[in-house]
This record gives structure tokens, sequence and C-alpha cells, in this order.
């Protein structure tokens, strides 16, 4: 980062100040010298727009421009108002040495009429706190931006008294201020620079601060519009996918869904859901491949699953049967597992027991976990759907008793061990045998627990990992 200059109004040959160029304005001027201050003026901008390409996040990229045209102008805060022009949003603020109570005071600064460029009206400080009586432009370029300079807020009686009376609060005495606008997206927001001190920045350096904003802008555009695919992307998948489970009557549900740092391996569904007189149906599965495709999938047998549980959810091997149609007609090239649980309703209340059936499509079996045993719920081999000439395993019956826990998860779980499959399932039996009595009791403390101790450890996590956790009451 260029060194911050000692004062924003400090003499053009202060050797501190970035773009310096030795002897201007004097008889020891001459064409040197200027080529020494261009060549000093593209080591700065250099060095800048390669701090900012190196920012991933909408967040961090703002920031960065804030603190390089801070080390520019020598201001000490800024911040700068997020509010695109296609009204898409994000609107948001983002400080720079200031704190939320202290942009909370700027956003009670009334918005001056006659302003030189929009602002956001839920963040109007920005505009509100810069204008001025008087602005200039150090920059006449075709698109250049539109400054707003005041160099003396405490001075300058033409202010609304709450602008004056915030800034002596924030110890602000100047400020400048430009909007920062890229195509083809338009304009983006605007940012503004704080002085402690009354204080009006030097041209060569707001030229400067200009073209390097050039860059900056397109730069945010770019992040603006990938941050806006990651919402998007989440948003689809909270509604294919819910992160909760809705509470179900005679159950204690628990759902742990922990994301890996990029998508890979497959896509995960699961549900869990209230059957007709007072059955269960629990769910879990994984689509082959990542991407929005097999979110889309994955998403799609979520719901046909749904649909026929509530048609046949007390014959698993049916509903599962319906599923391997579904994917063939929809996803052909696709593969699929898949396993459904049925819990009957209980025969009295008061009884000890609950009876299971389930069927699984390739799927690794449920772990039953209880204050008096850990075992896995044997289930019949079967091919993954969209693997199956027919039907290849019928269903198997489970005893559950009160109190006992039945663990679903996906096979991301065992890959994450880094061991052969056989010796996964033995490290995730070991995991649950060394819950304590309280975390067996406590369907939300099981998942976490088996989460942390069946990973190898330090090893990251390459795919999604899904655990629902059923204790029946």
């Amino acid at each position: 980062m260029p060194q911050t200059p000692r004062s924003p109004n400090a003499s053009a040959d202060d050797p501190t100040r970035p773009g310096h160029r030795p002897g201007h304005g004097t008889h020891h001027g001459g064409i040197r010298d200027r080529i020494a201050g261009w060549a000093s003026d593209l080591s700065t901008l250099h060095d800048l727009t390669d701090r900012l390409g190196r920012t991933t996040d909408l967040t961090d990229a703002v920031r960065e421009t804030l603190r390089a045209g801070a080390a520019l102008l020598g201001a000490r805060r800024a911040l700068f108002s997020l509010h695109p022009a296609d009204g898409l949003g994000p609107e948001r603020r983002i400080g720079l040495g200031l704190s939320h109570a202290e942009i909370g005071q700027l956003d009670t600064v009334p918005q001056a009429s006659g302003e030189t460029f929009p602002a956001a009206p839920a963040a109007a400080s920005v505009t509100a706190f810069a204008a001025a009586s008087t602005a200039s432009s150090a920059d006449t370029s075709p698109g250049a931006p539109a400054e707003v300079v005041h160099a003396d807020i405490a001075g300058d009686e033409a202010l609304h008294p709450r602008h004056r009376e915030v800034a002596a609060r924030l110890g602000c005495a100047a400020s400048y201020a430009v909007p920062l606008a890229a195509a083809p997206a338009g304009r983006l927001g605007s940012a503004v620079w704080l002085y402690d001190r009354p204080a009006a920045p030097d041209p060569h350096l707001r030229r400067l601060l200009a073209r390097y904003l050039r860059q900056a802008a397109q730069h945010l555009a770019n992040r603006l519009e990938l941050a806006r695919a990651h919402a998007a992307a989440r948003a689809v998948r909270e509604g294919l996918l819910p992160g909760r489970i809705a509470p179900l009557p005679g159950a204690a549900l628990a759902l742990r869904h922990h994301r890996a740092p990029s998508a890979g391996g497959s896509c995960d569904f699961y549900d869990a859901l209230a059957l007709p007189e007072g059955a269960l149906g629990l769910s879990i599965g994984s689509t082959t491949g990542p991407g929005p495709a097999a979110l889309a999938a994955a998403g799609s047998l979520r719901a046909g699953l749904r649909a026929y549980a509530v048609m046949e959810g007390e014959d698993p091997v049916a509903v599962l049967s319906d599923l391997e149609l579904l994917l063939r007609l929809t996803e052909p090239d696709r593969a699929a597992t898949a396993l459904f649980c049925y819990a009957e309703p209980p025969l009295t209340p008061d009884r000890a027991t609950r009876h299971l059936v389930l069927a699984s499509a390739g799927h690794p079996p449920p772990l039953v976990v209880g204050p008096a045993r850990v075992a896995f719920a044997e289930t019949a081999l079967s091919a993954p759907l969209g693997m199956l000439a027919c039907w290849e395993a019928p269903s198997t019956h489970v005893e559950v008793s009160r109190g006992e826990t039945v663990l679903l998860y996906t096979t991301a779980l065992l890959r994450a061990t880094g061991e052969p499959l056989d010796a996964a399932f033995t490290r995730l039996e070991s995991a649950a045998r060394a819950a304590t009595p309280a975390a067996r009791a406590d369907p939300g403390a099981l998942a976490d627990h088996i989460a942390r101790a069946v990973p190898a450890t330090g090893r990251p996590l390459p795919e999604d990992v899904v655990l629902l956790a059923a204790r029946f009451d």
C-alpha cells in the first residue's frame, strides 16, 4: 500500500506523497521529472489495483477501495454506500475507521438539495455529508466522476445544522466524495472520505484516485454480480432443501448439514414429515455430481418422495420404486442413492417400542443409538436409483425402543474418514459408542458428536455431509 500522505494539503514537493514529482514547478523541473512522476503514478496504481484484484468478496473489495482512496488522499476514515442503479440490491453501508454507531449518526444527516450525484435513500449520509455549497471537479475528461468537495464543514453556515453537529461530534472537519459507476451495471453507489481537519485534497491525487476508481468500479461490479449469483443459489438451495426440519409429534429431530468450502462430490436431499394416522417418514439421499443441475435433481427427488410417502409411505419399497421411475423420466443420465424409513403409528400411548419399515437404494443403513445399544439397522442390498433393472431388495423391519435415536447420514460422512468402506463403518459405530449418555439422549448433541468424531482429524470435508437424527419418544 502506498504511504499515506502526512497531510491532505501538503506541498507537491513532499516526497512522502504518492505520485510525488521531484522539483515539479521549479526551474529544476523537466521532462525527466515528469517521466519520473508518471512512473511513480503507474507504480502506485499498479500496487493498488493488484491489492484490489486479490479480493474475492464484495465487502472486502469495497474496503480495499476505501483503504486505497484513504492512502491516496490522506484521509483517515471513509464510507461507501452500495446502492446499485438497477434496484436489485444489495444495499448496505461499509465503513473504514467508522463504528456502526458512527455510521448510524451519519445516517441522520438530512439529504441536501441540488446534489451532484444520486444516493441511496437509506444511505443519504454519503452524499448529504459530503454535499457542499460549492463543488469542484478535478477531472473534466469524459466519464470522470463528479466530485463533491467540502473543505471546511464547520465554517460553512449554508450547511444544515444537523450536518455540522454530526461532523463536530465525529471530529470530521472536511470531506471528499465521488460516485462509482461501471458499464454496463451503471451506478454502484457513492464513496466519501472524511478528514480530521479542514483541507481540500490535492488535485493531482484526486486525478490519480479517479483513474484508480475506474478500475475499482469495474471490479466492484464483477464482485456484485458474483455476490448476487451466490445469493440466488443460496435462495434456490434453501427453497429446495431447507436448512431446518419442522418439529414432528412423537419424535425429537436434529438436522446437521455441514457444507464443504467448495462444491464437489454429490448433492444431498433429506426430509422428515408427518404421515396419516400419526405415522412418521424419514428420508435421505444423494444425487451424483455437484452444481445447479444436481441441486435441481435433488430438489425434484425430495418433492417426489414427499408425494409418494403420503400416498404409500407404509410400503417404502413402493415409494422408492416410484422415485426410481421419476429419476429415469426426468434425469435419465443421473444416478442417486435414497433411503426411506416409515415409522408406524404407536398402537397405544404406553407402547415401549416403535416399529420401523425401511428400504434403501444404494444408501448406507441407519444407525440406532440408545442407552443400551449401538447397532446398524440392516437394510437389504440394492443398486442406486437409476441403475435398477427392477426392484432388487425387499424392505426390512426394525424395532426401536422409546428413547433410542435413529441416525441417517450421507455416504460423504463415510468418505470423510479417508478409509475403506468397512473401516469407515467401524469408525462410525465406535464414535457412537464413545458418545456420552447425555449425547445419546439428545439427537442434536449426538449428531454434533458424530460430525466431530468420524471425519479424519485435520481432513477438510471435500463434500457436503448431512446427518438427520430422530429420537422416538
